[in-house]
């Protein structure tokens, strides 16, 4: 039986993706820029705070099964206070408007929040 960490599913991911992202990002900056400011628009705090907006990133990362929207989400929502029954409420969310394969992402969401968030309570920076 293999035992997941933390990383496997947050850190280490982000960390295979940069420098993937930085050679693409010189190649179509223009393309990166326009999807950073859609980003940040999306981001903004309005009538749903920033946390409640990535838990919702977070949910759609598994339901569409992406590993890097799931790192990345579960870091930004860590990073805004989501809690982990906050995450895991939004990750069962998916197990019924996705069925079997979120609960396949599901937990690797959720171990990917529990790393990050675990770095936040310990003062450590994640990724």
């Amino acid at each position: 039986m293999t035992t997941m960490t933390h990383s496997e599913h947050g850190r280490d991911v982000l960390q295979e993706l940069s420098p993937l992202h930085r050679e693409l990002r010189r190649a179509i900056p223009d393309v990166y820029k326009g999807f950073g400011e859609l980003h940040k628009a999306a981001f903004t705090p309005g009538e749903l705070e920033v946390k409640t907006k990535e838990l919702i990133a977070l949910a759609i990362g598994v339901v569409e099964g992406c590993d890097g929207c799931i790192a990345s989400h579960a870091q930004a929502a860590a990073r805004a206070g989501a809690t982990r029954q906050e995450a895991a409420e939004a990750i069962g969310v998916t197990f019924l408007m996705k069925g079997g394969p979120a609960t396949i992402y599901g937990p690797r969401a959720y171990d990917a929040f529990c790393g990050f968030a675990d770095d936040i309570a310990s003062g450590s920076a994640p990724a």
